[in-house]
C-alpha cells in the first residue's frame, strides 16, 4: 500500500487516526504510529501544557511520525499553534476553521499541514496557503460534521485540488478504504473504528455503546448553533435535539447544556448525560482489537478487493 500519502508522511499504511477530543491521547496515537499509520494527538479545548505533556509521552512510546490535531475554535488555538512549532511536530491536522493565519510559522518549522475540509472551496483555499494534503470529511463521521457525504465530497475535492486527498467519514473496514481509493483519495482517516482499540483509554461504557450500536443509532444535533455534531443516541442527545426545537431556549442556554458532555462520556462513562460522539459506521464494529490488528486487517481486505475489483 505504498503510495503518495505513505511516502509523503513516512508511514507504512496510508491511514490517519482521527483527532478526537478526550480520546486521541498519547496512548492511542503512539499505538497507531507503531502499527504503521499516523497517530494523532487531539488538542480539543485543552490548554497547551496538556498537549505538550501528551507529545512528550508519545515520544517516549514511539520514534515513528505522528501528528497533532488543532481545533481552530479552541480558546487555546494560538498557544497550541506556537507549541507545535516549538516541538517540531511532524504533522498538524486542523478542524473547525481555516488555518491560514498559522501556516507561515508552521511551514517554516518544517510541519506538514493537513486541514480537514468539508467543501471544495475550502480545499482550494488551504492548498493555496501551502497545505501538503487535505482530509475531505463527509457527514457520516462522528463529532463535528459538514453537509456533504463522503461519496459526493471526495471526488469533487480530488478534482478541485492538485495535492493528495485523504478521505474520512463512514470508513470502517477494507471495503471503505477500497471505495475511497476508487473515488480518487490517496489515503483515509478513521476515527470511530479506533474508539474500540485496546490502546484507546476512553471509559469502557463508551466502547460498549459503540460495540452495541446499530446502523440507525446515531443522531446529529447542534445545527441551530451552527456546528452540528454526530453522536450516538442516548438521553443527552435526544434532549439536545428537543432543545433545538424549543423556541423559548436561547442559544446561550443550548451551549451551556452541552458543556462538558464529551468529557462525561469519554472519562466518566456517563451513559445518560454524556455525548458519545461516533460515526455511522458504529453499527459495523463488533469487537475490540489492537491498533495493529485493526490497521493490518483493514488493508489486507482492501488489497484483496482492489486486486479483484475488475475481475467480477
Amino acid at each position: 500500500m505504498i503510495n503518495s500519502i505513505s511516502s509523503l508522511f513516512g508511514i507504512r499504511y496510508p491511514i490517519f487516526q482521527g483527532g478526537m477530543a478526550w480520546v486521541s491521547d498519547a496512548s492511542l496515537a503512539s499505538a497507531v504510529s507503531n502499527a504503521g499509520g499516523l497517530g494523532i494527538i487531539a488538542s480539543g479545548n485543552a490548554p497547551a501544557d496538556y498537549v505538550r505533556a501528551e507529545i512528550r509521552k508519545l515520544r517516549e512510546k514511539t520514534d515513528k511520525p505522528f501528528g497533532v490535531n488543532i481545533m481552530l475554535m479552541s480558546p487555546h488555538a494560538d498557544e497550541i499553534a506556537r507549541l507545535v512549532a516549538e516541538e517540531r511536530v511532524p504533522v498538524v491536522t486542523t478542524g473547525a476553521g481555516l488555518p491560514n493565519k498559522y501556516m507561515k510559522e508552521w511551514l517554516e518549522a518544517g510541519i506538514k499541514v493537513v486541514p480537514v475540509v468539508p467543501s471544495t472551496g475550502m480545499a482550494r483555499m488551504v492548498e493555496r496557503a501551502g497545505a501538503f494534503a487535505v482530509i475531505a470529511e463527509g457527514g457520516e463521521s462522528g463529532g463535528h460534521v459538514g453537509e456533504l457525504n463522503t461519496m459526493a465530497l471526495v471526488p469533487q475535492v480530488v478534482d478541485a485540488v492538485n495535492i493528495p486527498v485523504i478521505a474520512a467519514g463512514g470508513i470502517g473496514d477494507g471495503r471503505g478504504v477500497a471505495a475511497a481509493f476508487m473515488l480518487g483519495a490517496k489515503g483515509v482517516q478513521l476515527g470511530t473504528r479506533f474508539l474500540v482499540a485496546k490502546e484507546c483509554t476512553i471509559h469502557q461504557n463508551y466502547k460498549n455503546k459503540v460495540l452495541g450500536a446499530k446502523d440507525i443509532d446515531t443522531i446529529v444535533t447542534g445545527r441551530r448553533l451552527g456546528h452540528p455534531v454526530r453522536s450516538l443516541k442516548n438521553p443527552f442527545s435526544r434532549q439536545f435535539q428537543k432543545n433545538e426545537y424549543d423556541s423559548t431556549m436561547t442559544l446561550k442556554e443550548m451551549e451551556a447544556f452541552g458543556v462538558g458532555a464529551l468529557r462525561r462520556a469519554a472519562v466518566e462513562g456517563d451513559e445518560k448525560n454524556g455525548c458519545f460522539m461516533a460515526g455511522q459506521i458504529s453499527g459495523m464494529i463488533n469487537r475490540e482489537q489492537t491498533c495493529e490488528e485493526i490497521i493490518t486487517g483493514i488493508f489486507e481486505q482492501a488489497e484483496r478487493l482492489l486486486n479483484g475489483a475488475f475481475n467480477g
